[in-house]
């Protein structure tokens, strides 16, 4: 074989092997990742109430999971958690509902591998982002079929 020839292979399998990358690169991206059913740690590693009322601001905190649990965009998540804070305050306690609000926005990026991020329900890396069209129906079957949660009322 002569030094021609042997480059003219190796580009044209370098061509397949890059063609071959693309391929595959589309047929994982073409894959919907799965939501895994909501599940609630409620406050996650904050007490759920005070000591004489345990549970006084756990739906606050399952409101909460359940948008962390559906990620979304970066204002998505800011929103759920001025939600949380101000549901807080509704019961009560002002001053909890702050340090609560600054644990959120610290400790729920979608940067961390943590089991309470930001899209917990979607496999990591999940990072902020527009729900796609088949995303949304996913969240709508698992909430519809009663594995998911819908939003529920603060206890007062």
């Amino acid at each position: 074989m002569r030094l021609t020839e042997g480059l003219q292979l190796m580009v044209m399998s370098s061509r397949f092997n890059n063609l071959l990358v693309v391929l595959l690169i589309q047929a994982m991206s073409a894959q919907a990742e799965e939501l895994q059913p909501f599940s609630s740690d409620g406050c996650s590693a904050f007490p759920d109430g005070t000591l004489k009322q345990n549970d006084l601001w756990l739906v606050c905190c399952q409101d909460h999971d359940f948008a962390y649990w559906k990620g979304g965009t970066y204002q998505e998540r800011l929103t759920s958690d001025k939600e949380l804070e101000t549901c807080v305050s509704k019961v009560g306690e002002p001053e909890i509902a702050l340090l609560m609000l600054a644990g959120v926005r610290v400790g729920g990026s979608p940067f961390f591998p943590m089991q309470f991020r930001w899209g917990y329900g979607w496999p990591y890396p999940r990072f902020y982002g527009k729900h796609t069209k088949q995303e949304l129906e996913q969240i709508k079957n698992l909430t519809s079929k009663g594995t998911g949660r819908e939003k529920a009322a603060p206890v007062l």
